[in-house]
């Protein structure tokens, strides 16, 4: 099956000054969470997704996207409009935490004493849409006959669970005994959510995942057995909840799943490691249609080889090019890299190359802005849309 697009970009895109000052008294981490954004803030997010939508348009950039201007970070704005969720801006590090976990490790290293998250307090349930309104000021910068090519970012389930020390992403008082009555009542408001923006003329949704990368760190998995987690199990139960999301979706509805190791500000990434520890249970043992995966640099991301395990009716969108340097990658080496990924597939398929590249895509490996202050080091608005345009004609070469 081939991707939507043979040149596409994950979603976040460089905030633009404006929207920058306006957010500026939200832009603390323990604000994150905060749904307390004045009208004057959302006037100049709504104004910033009808700048970069229109040169998306001009420049002929696909998909879609709002660049995640709505948000502070790319999971922001979801699980605290859930029932049943609250909430807490600062847990104290490393306290609260997973032991060893790979972000507030490197946070607690740049001197955070605390981090926010959402703990499940009560009965999870779906009574408003976290991210309609998002959707609807995307979709009415775009003409109805275009609203297919446009792309909108969901953070995944497990995001607030696997950060959390084991045993406090659901309270007593919540009235869950067990971590799977809790990710069974969140898989049903994802479910929820996946229908209520369809309904509302959305056909592409991406769910980023960048923890499933930590179960191919030792760091992690170390951690996990310090804390007595059985990491097997822990990954299973993730993706069973991704499953569960994905059950009833509609035909016609793409979901893809977007995997990184961190591109948080001044180009951080929170692990390093090939995909081939979750490769197979990735690619065979979740229902997603597309991956989208991180592929610019072979030392934080390893080679092609873990496609090897891609079944037929599945494809994979290359991030080739960085976000997280604003040196320009050459055509050529992203041309012979597509190859090589294609050849990969060609041989554990038993296809021809041709029949491998109808099932590949390429773009950026990550978010140009997973947060609102976050950049690569060095990149610019100029070099961010040279990077877009390159994606764009390196595809219009390769897939003619």
């Amino acid at each position: 099956m081939a991707p939507l697009f043979r040149a596409d970009h994950i979603g976040s895109l460089l905030r633009p000054q404006s929207l920058l000052d306006a957010r500026s008294c939200l832009s603390s981490p323990s604000q994150m969470y905060s749904l307390d954004a004045p009208q004057s803030v959302k006037d100049a997010e709504t104004q910033a997704v009808r700048e970069v939508v229109q040169q998306q348009l001009q420049e002929g950039v696909r998909p879609i996207t709002d660049g995640e201007y709505a948000r502070h970070i790319y999971y922001g704005g979801f699980f605290e409009k859930l029932a049943g969720f609250e909430a807490k801006p600062n847990l104290p590090i490393p306290d609260a935490f997973r032991t060893d976990f790979p972000t507030t490790t490197g946070l607690a290293k740049m001197g955070a004493k605390t981090r926010a998250a959402v703990v499940c307090t009560g009965k999870i349930q779906y009574k408003e849409s976290p991210y309609l309104s998002e959707w609807l000021v995307l979709r009415e910068n775009i003409p109805k006959e275009l609203w297919h090519e446009a792309k909108f970012t969901i953070p995944a389930p497990n995001y607030q669970h696997i950060q959390l020390k084991p045993g406090t992403a659901w309270t007593k008082e919540s009235g869950y005994s067990s971590d799977q009555e809790y990710f069974d009542d969140l898989a049903k408001c994802y479910a929820a959510e996946l229908q209520t923006l369809y309904d509302a003329g959305l056909r592409n949704i991406q769910v980023d995942d960048p923890h499933l990368t930590y179960f191919c760190s030792t760091q992690f998995l170390g951690g996990c057995q310090k804390d007595g987690t059985n990491a097997d199990e822990l990954l299973d139960l993730y993706t069973r909840t991704h499953n569960q999301l994905l059950t009833n979706k509609p035909a016609d509805l793409h979901v893809g799943m977007h995997l990184c190791r961190g591109n948080m500000s001044g180009s951080t990434h929170w692990v390093s490691g090939s995909y081939e520890k979750i490769a197979y249970k990735l690619f065979n043992e979740t229902d997603y249609q597309t991956y989208y995966l991180e592929f610019d640099d072979i030392e934080r991301a390893g080679g092609f080889e873990p496609l090897r395990f891609l079944p037929k009716g599945k494809n994979v969108v290359l991030g080739l090019v960085s976000t997280k340097t604003p040196e320009m990658e050459y055509p050529d080496t992203i041309k012979e890299r597509i190859s090589a990924a294609a050849a990969v597939i060609a041989s554990a398929q038993g296809i021809s190359q041709e029949e491998a590249m109808d099932c590949l895509a390429i773009s950026p490996q990550c978010g140009f802005s997973s947060s609102s202050l976050a950049g690569g080091k060095g990149m610019t608005m100029d070099t961010m849309w040279q990077k877009l345009r390159l994606v764009r004609d390196i595809a219009r070469e390769v897939w003619v």
